[in-house]
């Protein structure tokens, strides 16, 4: 069965054509530039050939045009017929509390992923565009829904409510949802597969870290708690956001610079975080090179990001009662070993003991807990194009069932 996997930016589309019975991938590639001067598509076959295409891409429409050409394309392409496509799974960031797993998209989905426009403004509606886009290109083929927000839903109400008024929640929906929820189930599972456990009965602590950072507790494979909140901004110090941050200081600095809300929005999204601090670079090799160049800001840059994500595993050990794996993912996660190897120094209390020379080899997916360590500790790529294609076959073949 192959399935096309989408994620629709504002202005680009990754995507990825998986053969999902055998989990690979025959093609993957972005869209660039969407609806600006200069757009590329980058296609990239399994086999390792390679193509650039530039053109006038003008919105996603046009995009997904140009992938499937590329797909169907006599000496770059994987597939002969549109047909070869068997169903397409997007995916969506945000699915409040309308939609709590993934779902075949119809018209009453569409309209609950528009009503969630409000409350994720800077997603939802490119998301949605690449859906209109298949409805226009692929009309005959299935296409399903996979949110970012389902693998949180199951958080218990004292992990998602915030300490306001109630009647907000009531009337607006104003609660903790979480994100990244298809990486931090996708790299769960590979830790319990690992370990030749049920996930069932273990305790596990997912890091993903990249440019967005979010950390989750896992127990008995069910979300209990996790770092991002009622938008993404919520948590760990990012590449560009700020992460937690007391609420009086955004009206404090709004007062004293005379921001209003679109551009305080910005300052916490886009020139906060590792760059804010830095004033070097949201890249954290880059912040690690300026680092070892002797530059205090980006060493004080890197030991907030470590510090925080530290506390975040200590409260997470915490509120599950014990860890049995501790799991890193995401850019910095899977590349950065200094990073890794900071925030687990004096953990041992915890069970927590890196190995060094595991934690500085060259495998991509591996094992670096020494074994003086209780807990496990994994470093495991994240394939969320994967854990979508999964999630949308079985919705596929659930409805196939009807």
């Amino acid at each position: 069965m192959n399935i096309l996997v989408l994620n629709c930016g504002s202005s680009s589309v990754k995507y990825q054509l998986i053969e999902v019975d055998k989990k690979v991938f025959l093609a993957k590639g972005i869209v660039d530039r969407v609806g600006m001067s200069g757009a590329v598509l980058t296609n990239i076959r399994a086999d390792g050939d390679e193509i650039k295409i530039s053109g006038d891409i003008l919105d996603h429409t046009t995009a997904i045009e140009y992938i499937l050409a590329v797909l169907l394309s006599k000496n770059h392409g994987v597939i002969t017929s549109k047909d070869e496509i068997h169903a397409v799974g997007h995916r969506v960031v945000h699915g409040g509390e309308t939609f709590t797993g993934s779902v075949m998209i119809d018209d009453s989905v569409i309209k609950g992923i528009r009503d969630n426009f409000e409350i994720a403004p800077l997603h939802n509606p490119h998301n949605l565009r690449g859906i209109n886009a298949c409805q226009t290109h692929l009309p005959n083929i299935p296409q399903v829904g996979v949110f970012d927000t389902a693998f949180h839903h199951e958080m218990p109400p004292h992990a998602y409510i915030y300490g306001i008024p109630y009647s907000l929640y009531s009337q607006y929906k104003i609660r903790r949802y979480g994100f990244h929820g298809t990486s931090h189930e996708y790299v769960a599972q590979r830790a319990s597969e690992t370990l030749k456990k049920d996930i069932k009965k273990l305790k596990i602590i997912t890091c993903h870290l990249g440019n967005g950072c979010s950390i989750t507790a896992i127990d008995k494979g069910i979300s209990i708690d996790t770092s991002m909140g009622f938008t993404p901004l919520e948590g760990l110090l990012m590449g560009t956001r700020s992460g937690d941050i007391d609420a009086s200081v955004i009206l404090y600095v709004m007062a004293k610079e005379g921001l209003n809300y679109s551009e305080a929005n910005t300052l916490l999204n886009k020139h906060s975080g590792l760059q804010g601090i830095s004033g070097v670079s949201s890249d954290m090799r880059e912040v690690i090179s300026e680092m070892n160049d002797g530059n205090k800001k980006a060493k004080l840059a890197f030991d907030v990001f470590c510090y925080r994500v530290k506390k975040y595993i200590g409260s997470y050990v915490a509120a599950m009662g014990g860890v049995d794996a501790l799991v890193f993912t995401g850019g910095i996660g899977e590349n950065a070993p200094d990073v890794r190897k900071a925030i687990c120094e004096n953990m041992e209390f915890f069970g927590i003991e890196i190995d060094r020379a595991a934690n500085n080899s060259k495998e991509k997916e591996k094992s670096i807990n020494n074994p003086k360590s209780s807990t496990s500790v994994f470093v495991i790529p994240t394939n969320e194009e994967l854990m979508i294609a999964l999630e949308t076959k079985e919705v596929v073949k659930g409805a196939k069932k009807k």
